[in-house]
C-alpha cells in the first residue's frame, strides 16, 4: 500500500530544509541542489508535476555576508533573507537549466493564503506554471514576515502549498532518516517509524523539538505539517535528503523514511482554505445550543452568539469559540463586527428591524463554516 501511495502521486510538493540546502550552514550545497534538479527532471519527464519548497534564504544570506552566528535582531534576519534569496534563485535557475527546465520564483507569506482573493490568485498562478512544465521554487518571504522568521518553518509552508494545489504527496527532505520513536541522537533504542497515520497525537509526543542551528524547524513541525497536508488528502513522506536518488526512489514507491498516511477525505476547496487560516479577524462567543447546532451540521444563527470580539467586515474569517475559550469552528461572516454586536442573541426575523436591512438569516452559513 505504501508503494502505491507514493508511486501513484502525479502532483508532488518537495520541501528541502536549511541543513540540506546549506550543508549545515557551510554555504549553498551546489552538488546537492544539482542532484535534486536532476531527479525532479526525471519526474517531470514522466508527466509528474513538482513544486519545490526551499528553505535556506536566511542561512545562505548569513554565509554570503560572512556572519557565523544567526542574529536575533529582526532587521538583520530580514537583510540576510534578502541577500540569500538572490543566491538561492540564481543557483536553482542554473541547476534546472542543465536539465532543460524553467523555474519560477514565488515568495509567499501566510497573509497571501489568509486572504481569499490572494489565495485564489496564488492557486491559479501555480496551476498555470505547472501546466506549462515550469518548476515553481517557493520560499517564505522572510524579508517582510517577522512572525515567520521568529517562529516559522517551511514545513508548514510546504503543507499549505500541498493544500493549495491539491497535491497527492508532500515529500519533506531533512537531515534525518525519518521519524523515530525518540531522538536517535540521544536514545540508542530509538527505532524508525516506517508508516503511521497523519494526525495521530502520539506522533507529536515522539517528535519532540529537534532542530538545527541554521533552520528553525524540527521533527515536530514536520509531523504537524503532515497533519495539515492530510486535510486535502496528501500523504507525507519524511526522509533523508542525503539518501542517494531519494526523490526518484520515493516516486517509484520505494519505502524510505516515514510515510504518514492521509486517511481523511479531502475537504472542499473553500472549507480547505478556512481550515488553513492561520490569522483570524475576530471571535464569536457561542452558547451551548449554537455549538450543538454547528456540530449537527447547521448554520450559525445570531441568537446563538453571546459576544462578538474584534473589529472585522462582512466576509472576514472568524473563530467560533465556547464561553470557556475553546475553538469549535471557524467561518466567513455575513455581517461585520458592528452589525454582529447589534444582532447577537436576537432571532433571525429581527435582523431587518434592528439593522434596517438583511443580508442573510444566519451569521455564518454552514457552507462557509468548518469544525475545528
Amino acid at each position: 500500500m505504501a508503494t502505491t501511495r507514493t508511486s501513484s502521486a502525479r502532483r508532488l510538493v518537495i520541501k528541502v530544509g536549511s541543513a540540506l540546502v546549506t550543508n549545515n550552514g557551510e554555504g549553498l550545497d551546489l552538488a546537492a541542489i544539482d542532484e535534486w534538479a536532476r531527479q525532479i527532471s526525471e519526474l517531470c519527464a514522466t508527466g509528474r508535476q513538482v513544486v519545490l519548497v526551499s528553505s535556506g534564504a536566511i542561512a545562505c544570506g548569513l554565509q554570503r555576508l560572512g556572519w557565523h552566528k544567526r542574529p536575533r535582531a529582526v532587521h538583520e534576519l530580514q537583510a540576510a533573507a534578502a541577500v540569500g534569496q538572490m543566491g538561492l534563485a540564481q543557483v536553482y535557475e542554473r541547476a534546472f537549466a542543465r536539465y532543460h527546465l524553467h523555474t519560477a520564483q514565488i515568495l509567499l507569506t501566510h497573509d497571501d493564503l489568509a486572504d481569499r482573493k490572494r489565495y485564489l490568485n496564488a492557486r491559479s498562478t501555480l496551476s498555470t506554471l505547472l501546466q506549462l512544465g515550469v518548476v515553481p521554487i517557493i520560499n517564505e518571504n522572510d524579508t517582510v514576515v517577522t512572525d515567520e522568521i521568529k517562529f516559522g518553518d517551511n514545513d508548514t509552508l510546504g503543507a499549505l502549498v500541498a493544500n493549495l494545489i491539491e497535491a497527492d504527496c508532500l515529500l519533506i527532505l531533512t537531515d534525518q532518516q525519518g521519524l523515530f520513536t525518540a531522538d536517535p541522537r540521544k536514545d540508542a533504542t530509538a527505532t524508525l517509524i516506517s508508516e503511521a497515520r497523519a494526525g495521530n497525537p502520539a506522533l507529536e509526543a515522539m517528535a519532540g523539538g529537534v532542530g538545527s542551528a541554521f533552520g528553525k524547524g524540527g521533527m515536530i513541525t514536520k509531523v504537524i505539517a503532515a497533519k495539515r497536508a492530510a486535510r486535502s488528502g496528501a500523504h507525507t513522506v519524511i526522509a533523508s535528503g542525503r539518501e542517494t536518488d531519494v526523490i526518484v526512489r520515493l516516486a517509484r514507491g520505494e519505502p524510505l523514511g516515514t510515510l504518514l498516511v492521509s486517511e481523511t477525505p479531502p475537504l472542499t476547496a473553500r472549507k480547505q482554505w478556512l481550515a488553513d487560516h492561520l490569522q483570524l479577524n475576530g471571535k464569536l462567543i457561542l452558547d451551548g445550543g449554537a455549538i450543538h447546532a454547528l456540530r449537527d451540521g447547521k448554520s450559525l444563527l445570531p441568537i446563538g452568539v453571546l459576544t462578538v470580539q474584534g473589529d472585522f467586515e462582512r466576509g472576514a474569517a472568524v473563530a467560533c469559540v465556547s464561553s470557556e475559550g475553546i475553538e469549535v469552528a471557524r467561518g466567513l461572516v455575513n455581517y461585520g463586527s458592528s452589525d454582529g454586536r447589534r444582532i447577537a442573541r436576537r432571532a433571525s426575523q429581527d435582523i431587518e428591524d434592528i439593522l434596517g436591512y438583511i443580508d442573510e438569516p444566519e451569521i455564518i452559513h454552514r457552507d462557509n463554516l468548518i469544525l475545528t
